[in-house]
């Protein structure tokens, strides 16, 4: 198996949009910025100072209504809601894609009302702000999404709002349908709907694992879809009292076999971002104790650490330095 995995890597050609890693590392590890990619960072700089001309300019080279990493360092950008709504309101042109931002940045800066709290320490004045918040976020998703019928990406982030207000099964299950209608192998849609299966949600034990397995049986070979398999058995670290649940050889020789197959397979293909794909496996493997793909995984990180999914942890930082030093 090692053999193999060695085998099948091949050089890369230089990436000339690739953000340079720091000089300096703290514990072997930085943080990924904007992807890790020149590109995205002058798109979350012109957001950053609130410039819609000039986000418009930046998105250029990408798919927003497919990309929904990149969307996501948008959404996740504070003062996004402070102007964004004037351009949902002014830019006729260019209305969908405003209101896919400022939709996308309404749930996050929902949940950031709401916090990570469990749902008996959340405020009733939280609970509001985060309704408030998400109702605005759909009624501007569902807008996008009738005025870009081929975009994916309104489809996948109603699925979180969704979650978060308890519009029910029914609709969730449109919503996801209509995703996958878009794209079938959309990784971030059918991670949204791993969660959503998981017990504190809506699922069933073993549920969410076997809808990943199902998902990714249909996906061709170096696709990233294979990341749904690990970061579902996260989840189900997540949800379990033991926390040594994933070291069993089973799920070893599983993580293994989906990262020959995605990640570390010849034909996976390295977009802006592809370090969380990356940081997905490294956290399960880890997680499971695995020791043949974990160090090939750290080892092509090169000490990039993107928060999720290791903001499940209570230090997550800490947590990916521990574990990389192991692998």
């Amino acid at each position: 198996m090692f053999e193999r995995l060695l085998s099948g890597r091949r050089e890369r050609p230089a990436d000339p949009h690739a953000s340079r890693a720091p000089r300096r590392l703290m514990n072997g590890m930085y943080s990924l910025r904007a992807l890790g990619d020149t590109r995205v960072l002058a798109l979350t700089e012109a957001a950053r100072s609130g410039d819609w001309t000039a986000v418009k300019a930046a998105l250029t080279p990408f798919d927003l209504g497919r990309d929904d990493q990149v969307l996501g360092e948008l959404a996740d950008l504070n003062g996004v809601e402070d102007w964004i709504g004037r351009a949902v309101e002014g830019d006729k042109e260019h209305r969908a894609t405003a209101l896919l931002i400022s939709g996308a940045r309404h749930v996050v800066w929902g949940w950031e009302a709401r916090t990570r709290a469990m749902a008996a320490d959340v405020t009733p004045g939280q609970w509001r702000v985060f309704g408030e918040r998400l109702r605005i976020a759909e009624d501007q998703l569902l807008e996008a999404a009738e005025l870009r019928p081929d975009w994916v990406t309104p489809w996948r982030r109603l699925l979180t709002s969704g979650r978060g207000i308890s519009v029910g099964p029914a609709v969730n299950e449109t919503r996801l349908d209509a995703a996958l209608r878009r794209d079938p192998l959309d990784l971030e849609t059918h991670v949204e709907w791993v969660s959503y299966l998981q017990p504190r949600w809506n699922g069933k034990p073993g549920e969410a694992l076997a809808f990943a397995r199902k998902a990714f049986a249909g996906a061709p070979d170096g696709h990233r879809l294979g990341c749904v398999i690990a970061v579902a058995h996260i989840e189900d670290w997540v949800e379990s009292d033991h926390k040594t649940c994933l070291i069993t050889p089973e799920i070893q020789d599983e993580l293994l076999d989906v990262a020959e197959r995605s990640i570390l397979h010849p034909a996976y293909v390295r977009r802006p971002g592809w370090q969380q794909d990356f940081n997905a496996f490294a956290m399960a493997l880890s997680l499971a104790s695995e020791r043949i793909a974990s160090p090939i995984v750290f080892r092509e990180l090169g000490g990039a650490y993107t928060t999720w999914p290791w903001r499940y942890m209570a230090e997550p930082e800490k947590m990916y330095a521990r574990a990389r030093r192991n692998a």
